[in-house]
């Protein structure tokens, strides 16, 4: 059995060859047997799993055919925390906790999305907290279908002008921040995306080797991170790219 993590997809109507790349990836990479991590981020956005636009009800029954032969987690990203119960119960997948521990073979990993890591991007964390919050969020719930699809494209056109004013450092994670997190939790493998800087970085933390397997993004190429206790490579963890 494989376990094999994807993140940062952000499928959207107006990228329906992601769509076309995401079903060709499910359907010739994941083997039987198989067990897929989705890490955040998997759309664009998200308004709520009353969402009755036809792309993401397609996109909604093939999850729901796929978590029939396989197992399927799903863990919230800063573009779809509004995930719910019902997507849960419509899908068949199961909804994580960010962040998540995991026992692979010898690796004691811990799953994030990873924005929770960008600690030096003090707006965004606030606006993170904001937005993670029952309250907000239901209130942004209790709006009409056409309202919510307005404020998501404000919310993202307001986050592409604050990015293009903010350095490339503070828009990725915190060392200290990561560090921390090895620590807290004990942790000799961190799996993440969002940063959308795919990489495997080496780390040392009280005087113990770790290593940060950093998903990319999909957009003319895609990435996974495939564990494969079978596989006759020293480490059974890589970080994969492939044309999309």
């Amino acid at each position: 059995m494989r376990h094999i993590f994807i993140s940062d997809l952000h499928l959207c109507p107006a990228r329906e060859d992601l769509k076309k790349a995401y079903f060709h990836f499910c359907e010739h990479t994941l083997k039987a047997g198989d067990t897929l991590y989705i890490l955040g981020d998997f759309f664009d956005a998200w308004i709520g799993d009353d969402e009755d636009n036809p792309f993401y009800i397609e996109i909604k029954n093939q999850l729901h055919t796929l978590s029939q032969n396989h197992t399927v987690y799903f863990m919230h990203g800063n573009r779809d925390f509004l995930i719910g119960e019902q997507f849960a119960l419509d899908t068949g997948v199961i909804l994580l906790n960010d962040p998540t521990p995991l026992k692979l073979g010898e690796h004691t990993c811990l799953l994030m999305h990873g924005d929770s890591l960008c600690t030096d991007d003090t707006q965004y964390m606030a606006f993170r907290e904001q937005a993670r919050s029952p309250a907000w969020q239901a209130d942004i719930l209790a709006l009409p279908l056409a309202q919510r699809r307005q404020v998501a494209q404000e919310l993202r056109e307001k986050s592409k002008s604050l990015n293009s004013n903010k350095s490339e450092d503070i828009m990725d994670v915190s060392i200290s921040t990561v560090e921390q997190t090895f620590q807290a939790h004990q942790a000799t493998t961190l799996i993440h995306g969002h940063t959308h800087r795919p990489h495997v970085h080496q780390h040392h933390v009280n005087n113990q080797a770790c290593q940060r397997m950093v998903l990319g993004d999909w957009d003319k190429t895609g990435w996974y991170i495939v564990f494969d206790d079978n596989s006759k490579q020293n480490n059974p963890l890589a970080l994969i790219e492939f044309d999309v």
